[in-house]
């Protein structure tokens, strides 16, 4: 079972521009094979993001900045498991990872996009993943997941709406 390991560096709204501090609006977008020439271990990529994406049950999505979706920002994979969504692997891309990072907000975004998928579903937005034992702190405060046992964590309905809020308040100010 994969171990996520990515850092939650902030919560946004989208993504934000280290530099310029500008917002800019994303989309979630499913993977296909042509988007991942460019996704390998010489260039960066921690995981066989390729091998992810052939595994049954699995679907692989990207992070991109509206009108440049050729630019992928970062990826999940996520399992639906009926009752809740599984993250297998998430990973920023090389490019926003470390203090030299080009954008902020990444996995944040991701995760948020996890939650929007569960709660859709009828799951009032469950995800759950295996965390490093060094991030299980971090996951807490800065995500809300819940540490259940082991390396297991959860994010439960309560902080799922608050992350789908924080990436997606147009989609919940139309539920409300």
């Amino acid at each position: 079972m994969p171990i996520t390991s990515v850092w939650i560096d902030k919560l946004t709204n989208s993504i934000v521009n280290t530099i310029s501090g500008d917002n800019l609006p994303t989309d979630v977008l499913e993977v296909n094979p042509n988007d991942l020439k460019l996704v390998t271990k010489n260039r960066g990529w921690n995981f066989n993001w390729k091998g992810e994406l052939k595994k049954e049950g699995v679907i692989v999505y990207k992070l991109v900045i509206l009108g440049n979706e050729n630019i992928i920002q970062g990826l999940i994979s996520l399992e639906d498991r009926d009752d809740h969504f599984f993250v297998n692997i998430i990973e920023n891309a090389p490019f926003n990872i470390g203090k030299k990072k080009v954008y902020e907000g990444v996995p944040g975004n991701l995760f948020a996009y996890a939650c929007r998928l569960s709660w859709d579903k009828g799951n009032q937005g469950l995800v759950s993943f295996v965390s490093k034992s060094r991030l299980v702190d971090h996951y807490e405060k800065s995500i809300g997941a819940i540490h259940v046992g082991g390396l297991k964590m959860v994010i439960f309905p309560k902080q799922a709406f608050q992350l789908i809020k924080q990436y997606y308040p147009n989609l919940v100010k139309s539920k409300e």
